[in-house]
């Protein structure tokens, strides 16, 4: 298949290396150029969906708006081209992309994914589609090549979004959940490393505790999901939440301590930092 990438971002690198492997013919453009074995790189975005299926791993919405609606290349892509959006975007901004692509007569699939360039570089993305049944069927190949398993959010593109948008607000109160756990345990005694042994081998042996508990542990937040990404992400889900007429007031709380980590200078380092704010608290 010709697939074609626009970003080649941490996740868009890894996810074209990918695709390479899988025997696919790889084109991307990147604004600040770059090089991926095995990838040719093009010079304008319009080319890069000039394919059966181009990719686009955009950071967000204002990013997607300025590469590809202001210049209207959703017009001029190839007859039948299916365009897979795996960035994370508003639910607001994907309703707007069903309309410009309905217009343009090109297929979309949502295809927002769970993991971070590590899982990416193993090709153990969870992928969570959605869009019409013909156009998912034709993305299938590329997705399986990037991830180890196809979460079907139904036909329409919003959902998709708003699953992962509500999956990232959750991880961001698992890691404030373990920060407030450590205030009350620690405080009374118990070294960290032997709270996590227990609620790790007993109520919390997830994914998201078993991969930040390590850095709040030894208070190391090495750069991985970056805090201003992450702030991001919880901006669009108090955006959905609006959108609903919903207060909810946990996102509220997470997205408060996220932006003191952010504004405290530490937006390039892991997510999980916020819990260093909270633990620093007086």
């Amino acid at each position: 298949m010709e697939i074609g990438i626009v970003g080649l971002g941490a996740m868009g690198r890894e996810i074209a290396r990918n695709l390479v492997v899988a025997g696919h013919s790889v084109s991307a453009w990147n604004r600040s150029g770059g090089h991926v074995d095995g990838v040719r790189m093009v010079e304008t975005p319009a080319q890069a969906l000039q394919a059966d299926l181009t990719l686009t791993m955009l950071s967000d919405d204002a990013a997607i708006r300025g590469v590809l609606l202001d210049a209207d290349l959703l017009s001029g892509a190839r007859p039948g081209l299916v365009h897979v959006v795996a960035s994370t975007i508003s639910v607001a901004f994907a309703r707007e992309l069903v309309e410009h692509h309905r217009k343009a007569g090109i297929a979309f699939v949502a295809a927002p994914v769970l993991g971070r360039p590590d899982v990416a570089a193993k090709g153990e993305l969870n992928v969570l589609a959605a869009g019409a049944p013909a156009a998912l069927e034709k993305a299938r190949p590329a997705l399986e090549a990037i991830g180890k398993r196809i979460w079907d959010m139904g036909e329409e593109p919003p959902t998709a979004y708003a699953a992962k948008i509500a999956c990232n607000m959750m991880i961001t109160m698992a890691i404030e959940a373990m920060a407030e756990a450590v205030v009350l345990t620690e405080t009374n005694g118990l070294a960290r490393e032997r709270f996590f042994e227990l609620i790790l081998g007993t109520l919390f042996g997830c994914r998201p505790y078993q991969t930040y508990s390590g850095n709040i542990v030894r208070n190391e937040y090495p750069p991985g999901f970056k805090a201003s990404l992450g702030l991001k992400d919880l901006r669009l889900a108090r955006e959905a939440a609006a959108g609903a007429a919903r207060a909810l007031p946990m996102l509220d709380a997470v997205h408060g301590r996220m932006r003191q980590a952010v504004d405290a200078g530490l937006g390039d380092r892991d997510w999980s930092v916020m819990a260093q704010v909270t633990l620093a608290q007086d």
